[in-house]
C-alpha cells in the first residue's frame, strides 16, 4: 500500500436511536460527536437511520404501504385530464 493516502481506521460507534441500538466497529467513518462506550473508553459516534435494530428484514415488522390510496389519486388525477380534452 502507498503511504499517506488512506483514510484513517478506527473504532466508531454507529447509532440508531430510534431503535435505541448501537454497536462498535471499526471503520473510516468520522465524527465530531462522541460517546463513552461499555468499556469505559470514549469513540466517535455516527448516527444513522437505519440498522439491523430497525430494519423489517431483520426485524420482522412489516410497514403497512398505502397503495390503494396511490392507485386511486392516480385515478381521480388522469380522469379530470381525460374529461377536458
Amino acid at each position: 500500500m502507498k503511504n499517506n493516502i488512506h483514510p484513517a481506521y478506527g473504532y466508531v460507534v454507529f447509532r440508531d436511536r430510534s431503535a435505541d441500538y448501537q454497536f462498535l466497529t471499526r471503520s473510516t467513518a468520522t465524527s465530531d460527536k462522541t460517546v463513552e462506550w461499555e468499556d469505559g473508553n470514549t469513540y466517535p459516534v455516527v448516527d444513522v437511520q437505519i440498522s439491523a435494530g430497525s430494519h423489517p428484514f431483520w426485524t420482522g415488522r412489516t410497514r403497512l404501504v398505502d397503495t390503494e390510496g396511490r392507485v386511486e389519486k392516480f385515478r381521480a388525477k388522469y380522469a379530470r385530464a381525460r374529461a377536458s380534452r
